[in-house]
């Protein structure tokens, strides 16, 4: 999929809140035949048909408020959640409402942005778009970042699975891209996730992000699954973002429809954990709290 934007559209080069309004029309008018995703439905949000995500045309919001569970560099953060997700992972601990694109609020961007303009300039240190995944609400996503001011430090939370063209329209509008390393393979990304040729778009996106933002590269370590998801990410990660740094979440919990899934129905355990730390340690990553 060609990046289409207009001239001179880089952040490098003008206001960041200029370039975001005038890559607004273009995102909207890709809900017509909808690939912000590779699940690449194709189908017309405009008009009402729904996709793989079951997001119409316009997006809902299921939270938006000052948290601190994130990494220690990016809190307290004022976290705005839209609902809607492309994948569909057994384990997510918001998959009432990031499974469900019809719930949560009616998204509104400026009452939104008063709001983070509030915490950023009391409490929090960063403003975080996250879902569900956020990237199904493109358009709505870059008139958020339009109505927030030049100063604030935006971050990206993503589950990494997205198109070329969605990367191309944020391109320059977030400070820190947190992104998600679920699974080492294809197997377990289409058993626990439902979504196929999960390794090549996600390694693109983390390669690309890597070079056009400050980078975070978060895995949730799952019971079961360290040698066959973990260690393939931490070698990966270690030959080609050697410099990135890697939150390893050890705090899994049989949540959502985890336990449909027989490994899934435990805590991680402590030697397991150890050896994911040894795995980190052995390829030389950089771990962050």
């Amino acid at each position: 999929m060609i990046c289409a934007l207009p001239p001179k559209s880089t952040p490098r080069a003008r206001d960041r809140r200029a370039v975001a309004l005038e890559r607004v029309p273009l995102a909207h008018a890709a809900l017509g035949a909808c690939r912000l995703c590779p699940q690449n439905c194709g189908v017309n949000r405009l008009e009402g048909e729904r996709g793989c995500c079951r997001a119409g045309p316009e997006a809902r919001v299921f939270s938006a408020q000052v948290e601190v569970g994130d990494e220690l560099e990016l809190i307290p953060t004022f976290a705005i959640a839209f609902n809607g997700c492309d994948m569909r992972c057994a384990f997510c601990i918001t998959g009432a409402d990031s499974w469900n694109a019809q719930r949560g609020e009616p998204f509104d961007a400026a009452a939104l942005a008063a709001k983070a303009i509030k915490a950023l300039r009391s409490e929090a240190r960063t403003a975080m778009i996250l879902g569900g995944e956020p990237t199904i609400h493109l358009p709505e996503v870059i008139r958020l970042v339009a109505a927030l001011p030049a100063w604030a430090r935006l971050v990206w939370k993503t589950n990494a699975y997205i198109s070329t063209e969605p990367r191309c329209w944020l391109e320059g509008l977030f400070n820190v891209w947190l992104a998600d390393y679920k699974f080492g393979n294809d197997n377990c990304a289409e058993r626990l996730a439902g979504i196929g040729d999960y390794q090549r778009h996600v390694q693109e996106t983390l390669l690309w992000a890597g070079q056009h933002s400050e980078l975070i590269v978060r895995h949730l370590l799952m019971p079961g699954h360290v040698d066959c998801c973990w260690e393939p990410i931490a070698r990966w990660i270690g030959l080609r973002l050697s410099t990135t740094k890697v939150s390893l979440r050890c705090g899994f919990w049989p949540t959502w429809k985890a336990r449909r899934h027989s490994e899934l129905r435990r805590a991680v355990g402590v030697v397991e954990e150890r050896r994911a730390l040894e795995i980190a340690r052995g390829y030389g990553l950089h771990l962050i709290e």
